[in-house]
């Protein structure tokens, strides 16, 4: 075996390649063929879009001479493309669930109006005024049919329904689903206007005693081969599918056709009616736990709902959905003044948050709210639903482990040692918390509370003590965690210090931290209580900020930036430029993701942190980060290249970086000569991968720059330049940074395919030393650039381009063609325009033919040999000269458009004797607009409309 054709048999794909699915008016041609369609596996069109594409196929409007718009003709063309999609709707069994799930209102209405008028219901007649008693049972039967639709969708109207996400604003498909929306509503009016009549005719409906049948794929091929029928066997009482009366009346009362029942839909009605209206001769050992809940709520029985609760925390029947409003409905009673269900709400909110630490999920704030004030009798039902909620003999390591945690968790948050002692001696704790794990609980007891000693063995007075101080300052501290406040915090931080000198409140959560850079400034500060204020304000803050409640953030920074300013003119500047920060993400959150441009006070407040020059002012790094990624998504390249401070360019590795984005950008329309920022572009990144070490940083952590002959290099770590690349989102700079890096990828000696990008000819060709970059991280930084570009936008045919050749250089093949496709149908409406040379060069086209013939994709090679400026015969030969094509090969003539390769193809079937492929491409050779003397445009419009077609068949392969 030769290499070549061991690289091909390694790349094979082991997907089957499919045909293009049938059209639907080749279902016009062949009588046959839509019931054999019908009966395949898995038919492509499904049978609901073949009902679509006829009635819209039907239903098109015609022009006349003079140029007008006239109503679609009743022709028999017309009349048979209806009476296909009434046989398809046949052979779904009239089916509203199908139906309705998978056809817009519009479709639906014509379809079943179709129904009406080839049933022989009199157009205009109301429905009402008919006698179903005395009609023939198929036309009855049709009558119910659209009846009992209308009172389904009237219904289903009723409910509120998400809207989908819209994709890419096309005028052509906004006015498209403007106007169905229009005509939707028109014909709800109507339903509306109509649904009295439809309820009586249901009514009516009930009331007969014979046997009706609805029109099958027979009987509507009988009625179009010979109308006259109508009165004969398509109206007797053996047409059709047969309709019982027990299960049309099912139909009219659960409006779901031949008695579909949903059983579980149908317990849950059932259950609803016992709780409303209970039946005399149930017992409780039948009753439902819902109806067991309900029933001891109306009686007030409330002890017997915590025991049903606890039971259910063992089997997980209960949706926790239910459990939820049965607590809502109890503070609720509780909140009209019934004190006496104080106690039965915090029993009902300790089983359900038993259950959902048991099943994975956060303590809810209801539980965190009414254990604030501890007590006995709390903590002994606590390890009493505890116990009761979980076999350890049977439970899993996982349910064990989320128990432990929470025990563990709410001893954390106790104060008292006597609720502590009462937890970790029970069993269930001891049990599931190994001996290590109690020693370093206690531990963290003692870090947390020079107070709590548990080595204290109690009395049996200890539990008579009342509450001391101690059990006010955890309540006080459980409150300043959650509290987002920054009054309420200054609050409880007074109330702390007024109780004791000896705590440092800024350490009561370990979650409160503050950058390093800041800390000695505010630990620094002598007044205590500023000194937690301070800590906390900020820390709050900046988690808030995390985590994107920038409303709570900017009261928290404002409050801190108010308390700061009486004292400490170095801490009001560091909470200005947090405030900066904050500002430009909850600007970059919201109005800037629809491209509106911030306001000129907020690009004032970034040109001024960028020139700021305070001595001693602690900064952070990423805060000017931040802003020169801000001004260049914001296309500042005015003042990045002309107007920034030459300090700045020394001081600020990331503003001269800037400097230089911005510089390359604005040159790029100049001639290739002028383009010296783009070189100095070109250095800066290749000594920031370069292997050698060139970074200098200083004690505080900061980078500053080492200047080598005439260019600043070595201005920041390679992780450092990719984080700032990931705050940009301004897509000539992203490409431009794409570029920089996909031409320092191909420079190396070793590699075998170029991947391409734009403006990749403004970089220089070499590089002085090729060892001491390593390519390694390039390679790597290249398809992490093209990930975050491409989440950026998916639709830029460039950077799709790029993933494409990454895959292709990888030999990862079939994912290559993906995105070459995939960069093809997004600058050509999904291929219905023409795509444009410059996306698919004879160098894609050539790439994407190599692709296919190492996935044994053989006749594909062929046509593509046809898509390059001038076609590869002698690729297109070879590849047809293959017999072993894992695609369709026959099925794929008729996108051939090159009457030489059409003519091959007649001459290698005959001469391997396949009569029949050879016939296909005779067919495809004969087609009158590939005749040589037609004119021009003519052979490119039937080139177009091949490419077209067979490109969309490859995108429906690899998508």
């Amino acid at each position: 075996m030769s290499a070549e054709a061991a690289d091909r048999e390694a790349a094979t794909s082991s997907r089957p390649c499919t045909p293009p699915q049938t059209c639907w008016f080749e279902f016009l041609l062949e009588e046959s063929l839509l019931e054999k369609h019908l009966r395949k596996p898995c038919p492509d069109p499904a049978p609901v879009q073949l009902i679509v594409q006829f009635l819209e196929q039907a239903s098109k409007p015609s022009v006349n001479e003079q140029n007008q718009v006239q109503p679609p003709p009743d022709n028999k063309r017309n009349r048979i493309l209806k009476l296909l999609a009434l046989k398809v709707a046949a052979h779904l069994k009239w089916d509203l669930d199908i139906l309705e799930k998978s056809l817009s209102v519009p479709v639906l209405n014509m379809l079943l109006n179709e129904l009406l008028c080839i049933s022989k219901v009199p157009p205009g007649t109301k429905h009402i005024d008919m006698d179903l008693a005395t009609l023939p049972p198929t036309t009855a039967m049709a009558i119910l049919l659209y009846n009992r639709w209308a009172i389904r969708t009237i219904v289903q109207s009723s409910f509120p329904v998400k809207q989908a996400k819209p994709g890419p604003p096309q005028l052509s498909v906004m006015n498209q689903m403007q106007q169905e929306k229009e005509l939707t509503e028109s014909i709800l009016k109507v339903l509306k206007e109509q649904a009295a009549d439809s309820i009586l005719v249901l009514e009516a409906a009930l009331k007969l005693n014979k046997d009706l049948y609805v029109h099958t794929m027979r009987t509507l091929d009988l009625l179009a081969v010979e109308p006259g029928m109508v009165n004969g066997e398509t109206e007797s009482s053996t047409a059709g599918l047969k309709i019982k009366t027990e299960e049309m009346q099912c139909q009219i009362g659960s409006l779901s056709l031949h008695c579909t029942i949903d059983e579980k839909r149908l317990a849950g009605y059932c259950q609803a009616c016992d709780v409303l209206v209970p039946s005399s001769d149930s017992t409780s050992q039948q009753l439902t736990p819902y109806s067991q809940v309900h029933i001891c709520l109306r009686s007030g029985n409330y002890q017997e709902v915590i025991q049903i609760f606890i039971e259910d925390n063992l089997t997980f029947s209960l949706p926790v959905q239910f459990r939820q409003s049965v607590l809502r409905e109890l503070f609720q009673k509780a909140q009209q003044g019934n004190e006496a269900l104080d106690e039965i709400c915090f029993k009902v909110c300790a089983c359900n948050t038993v259950r959902d630490i048991l099943e994975g999920r956060t303590i809810s704030v209801q539980f965190n709210q009414l254990f604030l004030r501890p007590n006995r009798e709390k903590i002994d039902f606590l390890l009493e639903v505890c116990s009761r909620s979980i076999n350890l003999e049977k439970a899993s390591d996982c349910l064990k482990g989320n128990m432990a945690a929470f025990l563990k968790n709410v001893c954390l948050g106790l104060e008292d040692l006597q609720y502590v002692f009462m937890i970790s001696s029970h069993e269930l704790f001891i049990t599931l918390l190994k001996d290590e794990e109690r020693k370093l609980l206690v531990d963290q007891m003692r870090k947390r509370s020079p107070r709590v000693n548990l080595c204290i063995k109690p009395v049996t007075s200890f539990y008579d003590i009342p509450a001391s101080a101690s059990v006010n300052i955890g309540q006080l501290e459980h409150q300043l965690i959650l509290s987002v406040d920054p009054w309420r915090i200054r609050q409880i931080l007074i109330e702390l210090h007024g109780m004791t000198s000896e705590r440092q409140f800024w350490t009561v959560s370990n979650k409160w931290e503050i950058p390093s850079v800041y800390s000695s400034v505010i630990l620094g500060i002598k007044d205590s209580l500023t000194r937690d204020l301070v800590y906390i304000l900020m820390a709050k803050g900046l988690h808030c900020s995390t985590v994107k409640d920038f409303s709570h953030a900017k009261q928290l920074f404002a409050a801190c930036l108010e308390l700061v300013t009486e004292f400490s003119p170095k801490l009001r500047q560091v909470m200005l430029n947090e405030m900066l920060l904050l500002d430009i993400h909850t600007h970059e959150a919201g109005t800037g993701q629809s491209g509106e441009r911030p306001p000129s006070d907020l690009i004032s407040r970034v040109r001024g942190y960028l020139e700021m020059r305070l001595p001693d002012i602690p900064l952070r790094q990423v805060v000017a980060e931040e802003c020169v990624a801000f001004m260049l998504n914001w296309r500042e390249n005015e003042y990045l290249t002309l107007q920034v401070p030459a300090f700045l360019l020394q001081s600020n590795p990331y503003v001269k970086l800037g400097q230089l984005l911005a510089a390359t950008c604005k040159e790029l329309p100049g001639p290739k000569e002028s383009r010296r920022t783009a070189k100095d572009l070109w250095e800066v990144v290749v000594q920031i991968c370069s292997v050698s070490n060139q970074h200098k940083r200083g004690n505080d952590g900061r980078v500053s720059l080492i200047k080598q002959r005439e260019s600043t290099l070595g201005i920041m770590y390679r992780s450092e330049l990719l984080s700032f690349i990931k705050k940009l989102r301004e897509p000539l700079v992203l490409t431009i940074i794409l570029s920089l890096f996909v031409k320092l990828h191909n420079v190396r000696e070793d590699i075998v395919n170029d991947i391409t990008a734009e403006h990749i000819s403004i970089w220089p060709s070499s590089i002085p030393n090729l060892q001491s970059v390593d390519f390694e991280a390039v390679a790597i930084t290249v398809k992490e650039l093209v990930r975050y570009t491409l989440s950026i936008n998916p639709n830029n045919h460039s950077w799709l381009i790029i993933q494409a050749d990454i895959y292709f250089a990888t030999n990862q093949y079939s994912a290559a063609l993906h995105y070459y496709l995939q960069a093809g149908a997004v600058c050509s409406d999904f291929f219905n325009k023409a795509v444009p040379p410059d996306v698919y060069t004879d160098q894609v086209i050539k790439r994407m033919i190599k692709c296919c013939s190492l996935l044994n994709c053989h006749t594909q090679v062929a046509i593509l040999c046809q898509f390059l400026r001038e076609i590869d015969y002698k690729t297109a030969f070879k590849s047809l000269q293959e017999q072993n094509s894992h695609d369709a090969m026959d099925s794929y003539y008729d996108y051939i458009w090159d009457v030489t390769i059409l003519e091959y193809l007649t001459y290698l079937h005959h001469k391997r004797g396949e009569t029949d492929k050879r016939q296909i491409a005779i067919k495809a050779i004969g087609q009158t607009e590939l005749n040589a003397s037609n004119p021009e445009e003519v052979l490119q419009l039937a080139a177009q409309r091949r490419k077209k077609k067979f490109l969309q068949a490859m995108a429906k392969l690899y998508f």
